[in-house]
């Protein structure tokens, strides 16, 4: 009995010393992920840290199997059916985080932005159907005076796609003459209307944020932007008829 018992406290000490190992991983993963990204939204973050938890089940595997060795290496041997139930309960553990990262993976379209790469990913659920180069924001800051700046910088979280604009004309912002040296004229001037700058087609993200083209596809993969989404022709071709009204997109 007493030979019994210390196989069991055996199991639950090298399984315990698995699953400790594997949340101090987790602990460490969505540290670095607030300190990186604190603006993302608190449901994609989540889809985030599974999706990675996911891509790395084999090395928590490996901690726990290594953790579960290391106590056999130095107590009680354990049996076949033993290990096998120790297996199982891995194997349980992961489909169940499978199941819950499926469930926050849309089943249509869905556009990924990782701003930082200046990379985008369509998906179709599970399926990924385009990766690219796009452009995203510059990071500078322009001011005018003590009172206005801005940061052109591309937002980070979760969006949906506001509207859909074929032939877009692009009304320019203050900022857009500040920058040129030249004086803001009135809200509805004709000089702030200019066509063919945004490419064929526009997506809007809301509060002024679009997915579009660009006349300058050498930059394509740079941060060069005031905060939109440049794609080249083809792309934002295909972004523009896969995704509708509705659609979500990702960006981080």
């Amino acid at each position: 009995m007493r030979s019994i018992n210390r196989i069991v406290t055996g199991i639950k000490s090298g399984y315990s010393a698995g699953i400790s190992r594997i949340k101090e991983f987790v602990y460490r993963l969505k540290t670095l992920f607030v300190n990186t990204f604190t603006s993302i939204d608190r449901k994609y973050f989540q889809m985030g840290i599974a999706f990675l938890l996911v891509l790395t089940i084999p090395i928590l595997v490996r901690v726990v199997v290594l953790s579960t060795t290391s106590f056999r290496n130095n107590g009680p041997e354990m049996s076949e059916e033993e290990l096998s139930l120790i297996s199982d309960k891995i194997d349980a553990d992961t489909k169940k985080m499978e199941r819950k990262l499926a469930a926050k993976t849309p089943s249509s379209y869905y556009l990924v932005i990782n701003s930082a790469a200046n990379e985008f990913s369509l998906y179709k659920g599970g399926k990924l159907i385009r990766k690219d180069k796009c452009s995203t924001g510059s990071y500078i800051l322009l001011k005018a005076g003590d009172e206005q700046e801005w940061m052109f910088k591309t937002p980070k979280g979760e969006f949906r796609i506001q509207g859909k604009t074929t032939a877009p004309v692009w009304r320019k912002p203050d900022w857009a003459f500040i920058e040129e040296g030249l004086p803001v004229p009135a809200a509805n001037h004709h000089t702030r209307f200019e066509a063919g700058v945004l490419g064929d087609y526009a997506l809007s993200l809301g509060q002024g944020y679009l997915i579009h083209g660009t006349l300058y596809q050498r930059f394509l993969g740079l941060p060069v932007t005031h905060g939109c989404i440049r794609l080249n022709d083809e792309n934002l071709e295909l972004v523009y008829r896969s995704l509708q009204v509705g659609s979500k997109v990702y960006i981080y």
